[in-house]
């Protein structure tokens, strides 16, 4: 994912068709800077917005602005919740991202759910469902109010898709629910420990309350969008909450990041999913999609 394509790379034939933004963990809270759960990362509460404000900027200011903007999840801190501060904190940073010339999709990760139920996220304006895509002639593609997931075609031939990687979770959702129960269910059943967040002498250490997992009834509609890509000979951008195979802590539950587009051969599939950068501030990447005559 650099910044800029090497132009060794591209063959004589390559043709720039368009490019996206991708910006992740922006964490913003009014606060001093921190540290991370561990201790060993600092974080940049209150200078994020900055940050924000500085890849946005850039993103106006390209020659060829990017069709759209991805934001891959926990736009503001979990610590908002304790000063009562999560709506005023998203407020924020909404409104700095209303000065963005191009569409933002965003996704949810474990801070949006510290901060808010799922209940409320749905009504909020980190809900942009309003900007999917219908397929028409195929309901099956058509996804389930059960879980925050959908897909938009920014380019002819381009499919990007959105996932819900906290469809399965004990956060967000009232302890009191069928769905908590089931996900604290699979959760103890992998993690004895009192400590939930604790990955300490598990096998399966990504089986801890931060992360959360896809259930069977997304999985089978993210399995028929790409059924229908394939069969359209469609590139996919898949843009997903930061899970990743290392550290094992970082992947999603049950099983790990291993979705069914390896059961499809499907070559033009890219998976969005950004780390978060050791300094723990916003990250700006500009994707550039290039193809080929061969």
């Amino acid at each position: 994912m650099d910044d800029k394509p090497n132009p060794e790379a591209l063959s004589d034939s390559s043709e720039r068709l368009f490019s996206f933004g991708v910006i992740a963990d922006v964490q913003f809270a009014d606060l001093e800077d921190g540290f991370n759960f561990q201790g060993t990362r600092r974080r940049y509460y209150r200078h994020s917005l900055l940050h924000l404000q500085g890849a946005i900027e850039d993103w106006n200011n390209e020659s060829s602005m990017p069709c759209c903007v991805l934001q891959l999840g926990d736009i503001i801190d979990g610590y908002n919740a304790q000063y009562n501060a999560s709506k005023k904190s998203l407020e924020l940073v909404m409104d700095m991202f209303k000065r963005l010339k191009v569409p933002v999709h965003h996704t949810w990760g474990n801070h949006e759910f510290y901060n808010f139920s799922r209940e409320y996220l749905t009504h909020s304006k980190l809900n942009t469902k309003f900007l999917e895509d219908q397929i028409v002639h195929h309901p099956e593609t058509m996804p389930s109010e059960d879980y925050y997931a959908y897909h938009f075609v920014p380019f002819p031939k381009f499919r990007f898709i959105l996932l819900d990687a906290y469809d399965l979770s004990v956060l967000g959702v009232d302890q009191s629910s069928p769905k908590y129960e089931q996900c604290m269910k699979i959760l103890r059943e992998h993690n004895p420990n009192t400590e939930l967040n604790s990955p300490q002498g598990l096998s399966e250490p990504q089986f801890v309350q931060f992360n959360g997992g896809f259930s069977q009834e997304q999985l089978n509609w993210l399995n028929e969008v790409l059924t229908f890509s394939d069969t359209n000979q469609e590139k996919v951008v898949i843009a997903i909450f930061p899970f990743t195979r290392t550290p094992l802590t970082m992947c999603a539950w049950p099983g790990t990041t291993e979705m069914p587009w390896q059961s499809f051969g499907l070559m033009s599939v890219w998976c969005v999913s950004l780390l978060v950068t050791p300094m723990m501030v916003a990250t700006l990447r500009i994707l550039l999609v290039y193809t080929t005559s061969t």
